[in-house]
């Protein structure tokens, strides 16, 4: 048996070597802690001296060069000339950069919204509304039905392949999924109804409409769909179940000659651009309320002359009818007549909206398109042959005076955002 003496000799032994193990352990903890915090101020520091690299969002421009809009009058020239653009608005929004322009005809015939990207930012579709036919000494145009497919992961992107879809295709749309586009058809009374795989566009199916119908757009859950019915001055609804597309006779009448139609991105409200004609009097844009049952036109607000372009931005808040304001040199000598075209500003709260603003652009302007952030807006002025940019803050919109320059007259644009 130990002494006392000795017991107590062992239990301090022990308590040294205890204190000494904790007083390691915790050394070395701090150590850690040090070493650790050094890596992350170290990896901070650098990828703070690293310049930010944004990532690019693309628009796309169909620009139309068969179509000359003199203060003679219109001329038709030779096809052959026509572009579709694909810019930059991501890396810098305010100043954004033609990545390459392809040599695809394309048409100023039907709304502003004849192309498409997908969410994805893969690929894109271009419908061509009109043929170019030679009569004599002149072109006239007739109804085309081809459809261009742009590999944009290409570089630079490059035209793929070319789909037979309805006669005379004007607007369509792309469903959030990425996987099927409508596209309606003028002349053909129709909706085409396409897949999309990959990099593979197919028609599928034809929606008989019995009326000629400009543009289309689908909402956010990708459920339904809404068709613009311009000779009745009606919208119509469509159903969508997977890649089904059913027309059950449903309509809403909105305001004179509609021509355009978007949905906002809670999908709560749809807005129709009623262009009506340019001729100096106002025209309107129609509110429907998409969750009512059965949806239902709420309102409609005065915007101005001939709302041809339309479109919502990305945040919801604002909507921006484009109008034409026979800002076209062959009305010089009438009394609406005016150099250049404007932006109707509308706000959007809740389920009203009103218009707040009016913000002039150039001359004969068709698409908008928003950033992705909404914090840009792109006008595209057909006859200056350029894209005017604003700037968006809260519901302040401002032209910045700044341009872009193209290769040919931008009838129509779009962005991967609805």
């Amino acid at each position: 048996m130990a002494t006392i003496k000795e017991a107590k000799r062992s239990v301090t032994i022990w308590a040294c070597r205890s204190n000494t193990q904790r007083s390691k352990k915790r050394t070395e903890l701090i150590m850690n802690r040090k070493l650790t915090h050094c890596l992350v101020s170290g990896l901070l520091c650098l990828l703070i001296g690293l310049p930010v690299v944004a990532a690019a969002q693309l628009m796309i421009v169909g620009n139309d060069e068969k179509l000359l809009f003199m203060y003679t009058g219109v001329m038709r020239t030779a096809p052959g000339y026509d572009t579709v653009s694909i810019i930059d608005i991501g890396t810098n929004p305010e100043e954004p950069k033609i990545i390459t322009s392809l040599q695809l005809m394309n048409s100023i015939y039907g709304p502003p919204t004849n192309l498409a990207i997908t969410p994805d930012e893969t690929l894109a579709i271009v419908a061509n509304s009109m043929n170019w036919l030679q009569k004599g000494e002149t072109w006239k145009p007739a109804p085309d039905n081809k459809l261009y497919v742009i590999d944009l992961t290409a570089k630079p992107p490059a035209h793929i392949a070319t789909v037979e879809v309805g006669k005379q295709p004007s607007g369509l749309a792309i469903n959030p999924a990425g996987d099927m586009a409508l596209i309606a058809n003028r002349a053909g009374k129709s909706i085409s109804v396409l897949s999309i795989e990959g990099k593979e566009v197919k028609l599928i199916d034809t929606v008989v409409m019995g009326e000629k119908i400009a543009a289309v757009a689908i909402t956010p859950d990708g459920k339904r769909a809404l068709a613009v019915k311009r000779p009745s001055h009606k919208i119509a609804l469509l159903e969508i179940d997977g890649r089904k597309v059913t027309y059950n006779k449903y309509d809403m009448p909105v305001g004179f000659l509609p021509y355009n139609v978007q949905i906002t991105p809670n999908g709560k409200l749809a807005l129709t651009a009623d262009c009506g004609l340019s001729d100096g009097h106002v025209d309107t844009v129609s509110v429907i309320d998409l969750e009512a049952k059965p949806p239902r036109v709420i309102d409609r607000v005065v915007v101005g002359d001939a709302p041809e372009g339309l479109v919502i931005s990305p945040t919801g808040r604002l909507a921006v009818a484009v109008l034409i304001k026979a800002s076209a040199p062959p009305y010089a000598n009438k009394w609406f007549y005016n150099r250049n075209g404007s932006i109707a500003v509308l706000e959007i709260d809740g389920k009203h909206v009103r218009k707040i603003d009016e913000v002039e652009v150039g001359t004969l302007p068709e698409g908008a398109v928003f950033s992705p952030d909404g914090r840009y807006l792109y006008v595209g002025n057909f006859v200056d042959r350029d894209i005017s940019i604003l700037k968006v803050e809260d519901t302040k919109v401002t032209n910045t005076g700044k341009l872009l320059k193209l290769p040919g007259q931008p009838a129509s644009m779009r962005s991967s955002n609805p």
